[in-house]
């Protein structure tokens, strides 16, 4: 039997040939939106909620900030798809979105976007408050036009500061609730932000031959994975005592900062463990950065899981 490679240029090419079902459209434009990304960053707007409101939040509310958060977070990924479909249709990690596959056309794709960008602000505005579907406009607008179009393809920095978008779901649960800003949520945008490095450059080492292929700069690209390594245990190392911050700013109980210990601790040992193994080789067989990558996810669910938690019990 003889392997054929799904992700290859020619299986591509008969692909964007064949019919496709209704299902096949439907899951295309979802997959537009990025789900994996959306679930991340509600995961970082909800517990904020609860702890706005030091107990559980207004079911109604709740339901408002997520469908407009989910639609905000969609448009924002669509229109990145969008503008990055030229280099998605040359790496292997990207080929199979809708785009490349020409399931969806460019022009369907951003009236996609704008709708659901436009649905987004109407619902966080009327149904959440002002202030948080203008910050909710801003992340969308700053992922676009500074992650997207300006940072992404011009410097190694592209994720550090392109990174600021994904801190916003943060303020926005805040928001929600409060209807102003203060310490607690920056504390917490600015977990998110020293995490976002590490998290993402895992994921780069693992797939920096697709980005080298494609010239967008990411570290790995342009340095060695020791160096990367040792930045990533520095931005973890940050991201562990930024994160220990809110115990005396938003007078916690101990659930937080106890779990917030113990989750950093597992983080920087990964962190450093990957440190350790770049030392000695930039094989990805020994490298293995994609430990680090799924560790990253579960310690910002765990550590905002807290977030929620320590309201209830304190």
């Amino acid at each position: 039997m003889t392997y054929v490679d799904p992700t290859s240029p020619e299986l591509m090419a008969e692909d964007a040939g064949t019919p496709k079902t209704f299902r096949d459209v439907v899951m295309a434009y979802v997959g537009l939106t990025k789900p994996r990304v959306i679930e991340l960053l509600l995961l970082t707007t909800v517990p904020v909620m609860f702890f706005a409101a030091r107990g559980v939040p207004a079911l109604g509310l709740v339901v408002a900030t997520v469908i407009g958060g989910t639609f905000s977070a969609g448009s924002a990924s669509v229109f990145n798809c969008v503008y990055d479909r030229d280099i998605d249709e040359q790496m292997r990690r990207t080929r199979r979105r809708a785009l490349p596959r020409h399931i969806v056309t460019p022009a369907a794709a951003l009236v996609f976007g704008t709708v659901l960008g436009v649905l987004s602000t109407v619902v966080l505005a009327v149904w959440v408050n002002p202030l948080s579907a203008v910050l909710s406009v801003s992340a969308n607008a700053f992922y676009v036009f500074v992650y997207t179009m300006l940072l992404k393809r011009r410097t190694t920095q592209n994720i550090v500061w392109g990174g600021i978008a994904g801190c916003f779901p943060a303020l926005i649960g805040w928001t929600a609730v409060t209807g102003e800003l203060s310490w607690v949520p920056i504390v917490l945008f600015m977990v998110v932000f020293f995490w976002t490095p590490p998290h993402t450059w895992a994921l780069a080492l693992r797939y920096r031959e697709d980005y080298a292929q494609v010239d967008v700069p990411m570290l790995p690209v342009v340095r060695s994975a020791r160096q990367v390594a040792f930045q990533i245990v520095v931005y973890s190392w940050v991201m562990v005592a930024t994160s220990l911050v809110l115990w005396p700013v938003a007078d916690t109980g101990l659930v937080y900062p106890i779990v917030a210990v113990v989750l950093g601790a597992v983080f920087l040992v990964q962190a450093h463990g990957l440190h350790r193994r770049a030392k000695t080789s930039d094989e990805l067989s020994v490298l293995q950065p994609m430990r680090l990558f799924h560790s990253s996810n579960l310690y910002l669910s765990l550590l905002f899981v807290a977030v929620a938690i320590d309201p209830l019990l304190h």
